[in-house]
């Protein structure tokens, strides 16, 4: 009897399991060990995801609606949908053959990329970006190139930078506005040079758009498919968990042109089907019923968000910079003398604090570690003392 072996795919094995899930495993583990832990290092909204989109889905399932639906998604949550991409970005899409509803905006993600990418493919990330971007173009059998944005000049994206990682082999480029980890959104003459680069290199952009509605100080997300010549070549990715608070839910959406949907669809019938049908009625509720609990979300934020950067600039031999949307601070640790993995896991060993450190969105976010204040201003406080404790301590 021969001993079995296991082999794996080696697109598989050369892929890390996301910076953001490890981070929090570990905070999890210690949580589960009775021992009180503050973690930053998640994207999950600590708000109740509005009553209305509860009721709706808890409605559906009393009702038996839980059978499958077609694979494109519930008629009634596509047209929502497509609402409101016309009304609040002035993209226009046909609900039957123009968009996907997928079981999250990183399944659309994932799909997208596996319908356009081959093995010896190249993608192109806007360096330092949200950690799975680059893990689906390796299991896609792509590499990636990355655009190297530093927070010197607020990760200002440039024609000359793009130009600088253009490469025949590149068939994507992956945008996110606004920016997880830095919290960036692109002005408009940012996106018009990202739109004249994709063109001039005949480019797919995949725009991740998760996090729309949270923007701060006036600032205004912009689509990119809605610039002269890029609906045609843009993939549009949004969904619930952000805005809505329904990180669970797992709820998402692509739109682009049906040439290009009709691949997703291949993989997204392979792979999941459709998503939860009542978790489609609960997003049909959220997109049609009352805004109030985003903006009030959203308001709230803000606050945090305020509170989050004077503790970070207050620790000593740590800057940051100030995020224009998103729930995140990414925050410059090289005065400390520390690595982002050396002061990642002092603070979650002597402080009790999950971080994610920075290089896991890339290298340039090497002496960098990102804060979420997706959690609330009592806890923020109880981290940030934490941390000065620890840092002081060290400074002895």
């Amino acid at each position: 009897m021969k001993t079995l072996t296991y082999k794996f795919a080696q697109r598989v094995l050369s892929t890390a399991n996301p910076a953001t899930v490890a981070a929090s495993n570990r905070a999890r583990e210690l949580r589960q060990a009775g021992i009180d832990v503050v973690v930053f290092s998640s994207g999950d909204p600590d708000f109740a995801t509005p009553r209305h989109v509860i009721e709706a889905a808890r409605s559906a399932l009393a009702a038996g609606d839980t059978h499958y639906t077609a694979s494109r998604g519930l008629p009634e949550l596509r047209a929502a949908i497509t609402g409101k991409l016309q009304r609040d970005n002035g993209l226009t899409y046909d609900p039957a053959r123009e968009l996907v509803v997928t079981p999250s905006a990183k399944h659309a993600i994932y799909a997208s990329i596996m319908a356009l990418v081959e093995p010896g493919d190249e993608g192109i990330l806007l360096d330092p970006c949200w950690t799975s971007y680059q893990s689906c173009i390796q299991l896609a059998g792509g590499t990636v190139r990355r655009v190297e944005l530093d927070s010197g000049d607020n990760y200002l994206v440039t024609r000359d930078k793009l130009t600088a990682a253009a490469s025949d082999r590149a068939r994507i480029l992956v945008l996110n506005s606004p920016s997880n980890p830095t919290g960036r959104v692109l002005a408009r003459p940012e996106l018009e040079a990202i739109a004249d680069f994709a063109q001039s290199q005949d480019l797919i952009v995949i725009a991740d758009e998760i996090y729309e509605k949270i923007v701060y100080d006036g600032h205004q997300h912009l689509s990119l498919a809605s610039l002269p010549g890029m609906w045609e070549r843009t993939l549009t990715v949004n969904g619930f968990s952000k805005a809505y608070a329904m990180t669970g839910w797992r709820l998402g959406y692509v739109a682009g042109p049906a040439e290009v949907i009709n691949q997703i669809l291949k993989v997204h019938e392979h792979s999941v089907n459709c998503a939860a049908v009542f978790v489609q009625r609960g997003g049909i509720a959220a997109l049609e019923g009352p805004q109030d609990d985003v903006a009030t979300m959203v308001a709230e934020y803000a606050q945090r968000r305020q509170l989050l950067i004077d503790g970070v600039s207050a620790l000593p031999g740590v800057t940051c910079g100030q995020p224009e949307g998103a729930f995140y601070v990414f925050a410059d640790v090289r005065g400390t003398g520390l690595s982002s993995q050396q002061f990642a896991d002092r603070a979650i060993d002597e402080a009790r604090v999950a971080l994610t450190p920075g290089p896991g969105f890339g290298p340039c976010g090497e002496g960098y570690v990102r804060f979420s204040y997706a959690v609330n201003s009592s806890r923020i406080r109880e981290g940030i003392s934490r941390l000065r404790t620890m840092l002081e301590r060290h400074a002895q």
